[in-house]
Formats: C-alpha cells, structure tokens, sequence
C-alpha cells in the first residue's frame, strides 16, 4: 500500500471511529432528576424565554448564544476540491467547528446550505442570527462570497468573518509584518507581484494595502495573465481595483524586482528563474496547497537568502488560518461585537507577529518537538499549538472592539480577562495563583539539578518572566549556552540565572567536604565525597540547601524517584524534617482530586498513614482548598478485618486521639469517598458531608495506580508529586513532567513553609 493510500485509510477510519463524525452535544447542566428537568425544560425555561422576550440582550445571559458561532457553507470553493457540494463539505465544517472548540473553547454548530443563489443564501444566513453570536462564512466562491458576506453584514447586528478571505489576510499579514522586518525591508517601498483573484488573494492585497503597502506597487496575475487596465475577461469589481495601466501581460514580465510574492493560485506557477530576477532576499509566500507555487528548495536554490512561507505543514512558516479564526471570534464574542472591523482584524495581525517576536512557549515546543522556533526567516509566525495565543490575540481584538466602539458589553478589567483567557488553557492557572502569589512575595533561590535538561531551561525562563524567584541551574555552561540558542530561549547562563558548573566550580572543595562531613559515619571516604560532587547534581543541590545557598531543591526530570529521595533524605533529613510522603493534585473537569502517598512509602503503617493525612491537609490549603480526606481501600467502614483496612482504621484511631482542624473519614471505597450521597446510603452517620477532594492510600501501587490512570485515561493535569514532610526544602518531581509543571512546582518550592504551617 502506498504511502497516499495509507493516509487515506488513517484519515477515512479517523472519521468514522469510534463513531461517525468529529462533533456531538454535551449538556452544561445537570440532567438526573425530575426537579433538573423541571428548571431545564418546562415549566422553568419558561422564566428565560420571558426574560429575552423583554431584553433580547438577555439571550448572551440565559443561552449560548455569546459562545455559539455558524460555520456556514453551500461547499462551492472546498479547500482544493472545488464545487463538491454542500454534504460533501460538511467533514470540513465539522473540522472547523473542533478548531474552534479545541483553540478558543468556542461551541458551534456546522450548517451545510444547499443554496447556489448568494442573494439566497445571504438570506439564509441573515435569518440564523437569533442562534449564533457570530457567523463565520467558509468555502463559497468567488464572487459569490463577497455578495454574501456584504449583505450579511449589512443586514446582522452580529460578526460575519468569512475566513477565506479575511482569516487568510489576517495571517497573511502577520507573516508578511515579520518577514517585512528579517528582510529590513518597509512596506512603502515593496514591490508585491500576487497570483490568484480569488476571495482570499484579493483580501491579502487589500490588507497589506492597509498596512502600508501602495497600491500602484502591487500588481495582479490570475490565470489569464496581469489584471491591467481594460481588461474585460474574468473581471470582478474586486479585481478590477488593482489594475495596472501596463502593456505588460504576464508574470513572467512583472516578477522583475519585486520585492514579495503572494502566491494563491496553483502548483509550479513561479520559475526560479523568476525567483532569480526578483529584488535581494525576495519574501516568497508560495501558499496553494497541497503542491506550492514553488518548491522551497527549488526557491533558495538559485535566491539563498529567499524567506519562504508556505501552506503545508512539512515547511517553516505555515501560513494557517486556525492562527487567526479561533481568537478573532474570541475576542470579538466576549465583548459583544456587532462587527468584526479593520482595527480588530489589525490588532489581531500585531498580536500573531508580536508572538512569534517572542520567546517560543514550552507547550508549542514540546508539540512540535525537533523543530526550529527562533525567530527569524524560519519562523515568522508561532505555531497554531502556541496557547498563548488565545490571551494575546483575543484580548488585543477585544481592546480594539471597544475602542473603536463596536462593543456591546465592553470589558471592564483586561488584566483579569487575560487571566482568565489563560485559564482556559493553562488548567492549573486558577488553582494555582494563591501559590504563586505567595511565592512572588517569599523572593526565593530554587536550584534546579537537571539544568541542562530544556523543560527545566524553559521553567527557568517562565520563572524570571512570572516570578520574583531566583533560579539556580547544575550544568556545564556551554552546554545550557548551545541549547538556550538552539530553543530560541533569551536566557543565558551566569547572565540571566545562577549557575553551578559540576566539572569545574571553585566551591568544589567546599561542597564535597560539607557532603563528607555529613556522611563519614555512614561509610563516605572522601574520595568518594568528591565522586558525588563531580557527577550527582541531585546531591549538589541539596548541599547547596543545606549550606543555605538555596532555598529549596526540585530534582528527578530523569532517573527513579526513590534514587533521588536517598539522597535528599541524607542530606536535608533531621530530627524536625523526614519525608512523610508524596501529594499529587490531579486537575480534572470537575476540579482538582489530591492522591497521596504516591511514591515515599510502599506499604505506610498506622502512624505514617496519619502523618500523610495531617501533612495532605497542610497542603491543600495552600492552593486555598479546605481538605476533605478520605482513607481509601477495598474495605468499608469496617466490613473486612484485615488487609489494608486494618491500618486505616488504625490510622483514624490515631487521628482521633486529638482535635484536628480538617475533616477526614474512612476506610471506604473510591465511588464512596468521591459520592457523598451514595456515603450517606451506606454510612448515614458519616463526618464527612460532601465529595472527598484528598484520597489517602494504604500502598503506594493504588496511589500510583490512580495518579496515573488518571492522567493517562481522564486528561488530568498533574501539579506535583509534592514531597510533603520536608519544610518545602525539596521536592522529586517524575520525568514526564513539563516545563509549565516545573513552573508550577517552582512556586510550590517557592513559598517559604512559616506560611503554610
């Protein structure tokens, strides 16, 4: 099977598996009784539909509607298929319908019209606009779209974005700012030479005429040559702006000296010969798909220095529209817009540009891993994985919405709506701004020991960027040096963080003789004290806390845990301080579940199983959560003598011998500690009234085992493992953490333990 016919049965079996289709309907409320379908349906929705009938404004506070946006087509111009009809577009509309959900958590509804007539269709669509808060035009031709969009936004009081032609010269024209500067170039004085009249071609040329570029520089070619002054075949009012008065006909004749190529028409249009006649490094956007105007390679061949865009995803700079429609409409449905307008489309092309202008974000990184993210001619404009965008962009349209007074319900506190922009894509980021507040206000120095390692380079970065504290990295600078440059990072070693240098630091002595002294009578010679200082970064650090040139330790991107709490344990381990396990917050749809002990003791005893519950509590307040503890096994309130839950009951009888400020039960099964009702059915006389948020363990393989099913199988975001018992002085976290994990578990490191108990 050839590699084409391989991906066309991997597409086709992605579509119909495990059920046909990429989009379904998920309830926001409730829906498990007689008094919930009475508030839902009749007699209670009732209430709201008098409410809109009195304020129509009211239909953005009761319904969808400010979050629900049309994806309309009649499957005239689908991507390079053509006019395939209106059903057979509807994989498309699905597919942008999950774009929108997946990059702006934006609902929509797909609407495959079969309506050739546009003055139809516009009429189609204008009766729609009680549904959607916005409507986003795809996939009519030309001209036919223009009619439509025109009419429809003449006669709706809501956004219409046909995405063809706008969403393309948004991204266009970020791409195009970027390469505008690499090639220290102005758009005043560039030449354009575009192919293709289409929708889209014509909405690039008019925004880069509104970006700077002179009309009387940009000249036209379709299929039948230049668009000049006269011309009757295949003209549109839209073509017919950018006519040049020229004898001459073709592109070959107009391509000398021009500055920047737009090309939206079809495979092998550019020659390089072409190429070699254009002006010193020439911007190419070679943007037909699948097969470009040009090949890069064949581009740089005869013009090196060439900054090339592309459509397709195996190049640098993807031109792709998912860039632009997911947070324009974002933007534009928070506020209430009644339009999308130039200013919001402008602010939407600096808020791309200015992205990729900036350090690229771990997550975008880790998506597309191996690739170059500098920015530069290889990287104009940031990747659509980039969740950064959403704060950036949206909040940037939404500021232009309402200066330009197309705001209906303009937002008051843009800080705090870019906070919660970012938490809709950061899952941690509400639960974990009372950590970092306090860690903002503690000042401390975090050493990390893997400091090579780029999700800890990358957490160094965030950590200056979002923090007052103080990274501290073990490695060998050229090393961090080569891979700061290499990931596109502005940090730089000794400059920008401190560093400790294991192969040649003038604390060396200091270190390994400290390290002696604390292990001599443990079998330590000095020769092998000085081994460890040499080669284990995980001991250095923790000699750093212990000498107090650090605050706190975070360690274990690689290795195994138990490895590195030997170490810590030796080292930072006292009468006051020993490890009492391990707290993992798993955050989930329904809110964060903590689950410890998920990696210190194998099998706790009674009193290690109490210390692990009074430390949980500790905690969990932090994040600003009352605890709620439940002591989990396969017992049940007492209903098997032995096995695991001989020790819970133990623990809760130690637990009980004195007054404790957190509320905690057991021993009881998962579905009982997370379901207060089914709680109340079998142990009416509960202490706990409400869902456990803290599940304590009795072995450690049940804790692992639902840390990690739950974040393998249930999409939960992990923040930890926490090493609890240690007056935060280290924490072990586990190699599959990220670099925003390392920043969150910075914070947790950074809070000094007086404030937390």
């Amino acid at each position: 099977m050839s590699e084409n016919q391989t991906l066309r049965q991997a597409a086709l079996f992605y579509h119909e598996n495990p059920k046909p289709g990429k989009l379904e309907i998920r309830a926001t409320k409730p829906m498990a009784n007689g008094r919930d379908l009475a508030r839902a349906y009749s007699p209670g929705v009732a209430e709201a539909c008098l409410e809109i009938k009195d304020d129509p404004a009211n239909a953005s506070r009761y319904t969808t509607k400010a979050n629900l946006v049309g994806v309309v087509s009649n499957g005239t111009a689908v991507l390079g298929l053509g006019n395939i009809g209106a059903q057979a577009s509807k994989p498309v509309m699905e597919g942008k319908a999950v774009l929108f959900k997946k990059f702006a958590n934006i609902d929509c509804f797909d609407i495959e019209v079969d309506e050739s007539d546009p003055e139809k269709l516009a009429e189609i669509v204008c009766s729609l606009a009680p549904t959607f808060g916005a409507i986003n035009l795809e996939d009519i031709k030309a001209p036919d779209c223009f009619i439509v969009e025109r009419i429809c936004r003449e006669r709706m009081n809501i956004p219409v974005f046909h995405d063809d032609q706008h969403g393309t010269a948004i991204v266009v024209g970020a791409a195009a700012k970027n390469a505008v500067h690499v090639a220290n170039k102005k758009f005043e004085d560039i030449r354009v030479v575009s192919t293709g009249g289409g929708a889209a071609g014509i909405a690039c040329l008019n925004m880069l005429v509104k970006m700077g570029v002179k009309r009387e520089n940009i000249w036209l070619c379709d299929i039948h040559g230049l668009v000049y002054e006269g011309r009757t075949e295949d003209m549109n009012p839209q073509k017919a702006c950018f006519a040049q008065a020229s004898d001459k006909r073709s592109l070959d004749e107009v391509i000398e000296g021009a500055d920047l190529f737009l090309g939206l028409s079809g495979p092998n249009v550019l020659k390089p010969e072409m190429v070699a006649r254009m002006a010193k490094r020439p911007i190419i956007f070679a943007l037909a798909n699948p097969n470009p105007e040009i090949m890069p390679e064949d581009a740089r061949a005869v013009a090196p220095d060439a900054i090339i865009a592309t459509g397709r995803s195996d190049f640098p700079n993807q031109v792709n529209n998912v860039l632009c429609f997911p947070f324009i409409f974002r933007g534009a449905l928070d506020v209430g817009a009644t339009e999308i307008n130039d200013a919001m489309q402008l602010a939407c092309i600096d808020g791309i540009a200015e992205l990729a202008r900036a350090t690229t974000s771990a997550e975008a990184a880790a998506a597309y891993s191996g690739e170059q993210m500098t920015f530069g001619a290889d990287y104009l404009i940031p990747k659509p994985f980039d969740p950064r965008l959403v704060a950036v962009v949206s909040a940037a349209v939404a500021q232009a919405a309402m200066e330009t007074g197309v705001a209906a319900r303009p937002i008051g506190d843009m800080t705090a709506y870019r906070q919660r922009l970012n938490q809709s894509v950061f899952k941690s980021a509400l639960l974990m701004r009372p950590v970092f507040q306090a860690a903002r206000e503690a000042s401390r120095r975090i050493v990390f020991s893997e400091g090579e390692d780029e999700r800890v380079l990358r957490a160094a970065q965030a950590i200056l960027e979002e923090t007052t504290e103080t990274p501290i990295l073990i490695g060998r600078p050229e090393v961090m040096e080569q891979r700061c440059e290499r990931f596109g990072l502005e940090i730089r070693p000794e400059r920008d963080f401190q560093l400790v240098n294991p192969e040649n630091d003038p604390r060396y002595y200091d270190y390994w003789n400290s390290y002696h002294t604390l292990m001599q009578r443990k079998g330590v010679t000095p020769d092998i004290a000085k081994a460890i200082m040499r080669t284990n970064t995980t001991a250095i650090g923790a000699i750093m806390v212990q000498r107090d040139e650090a605050d706190s330790l975070i360690c274990g991107t690689f290795g195994e845990y138990r490895w590195h709490l030997n170490y810590v344990s030796q080292i930072l381990g006292s009468r006051e301080l020993s490890p009492c396990g391990a707290l993992s917050m798993m955050i989930l749809e329904d809110g964060p579940l903590f689950i410890a002990d998920t990696h210190v003791h194998q099998l706790p005893d009674a009193g290690e199983l109490a210390e692990i519950a009074i430390a949980a509590a500790r905690h969990v307040r932090r994040f600003g959560i009352e605890p709620q503890i439940a002591f989990c096994s396969q017992s049940q309130f007492g209903n098997q003598a032995e096995g695991s839950g001989k020790r819970l009951r133990a623990a809760i009888d130690i637990l009980d011998s004195e007054a404790r400020d957190f509320v905690y039960e057991g021993e009881m099964n998962i579905d009982t500690a997370l379901d207060a009702e089914l709680r109340d059915r079998i142990f009416p006389s509960s202490r706990m009234k409400s869902n456990a948020n803290v599940l304590v363990f009795a072995h450690v393989d049940a804790a692992s085992g639902v840390r990690n099913i739950l974040k393998m199988k249930s999409g939960g975001l992990e923040v930890g493992p926490i090493l609890m018992g240690m007056g935060n002085k280290a924490h072990i976290v586990s190699p599959s953490i990220t670099a925003r994990g390392l920043l969150n578990m910075s914070a947790v490191a950074g809070t000094p333990v007086a404030q937390y108990g």
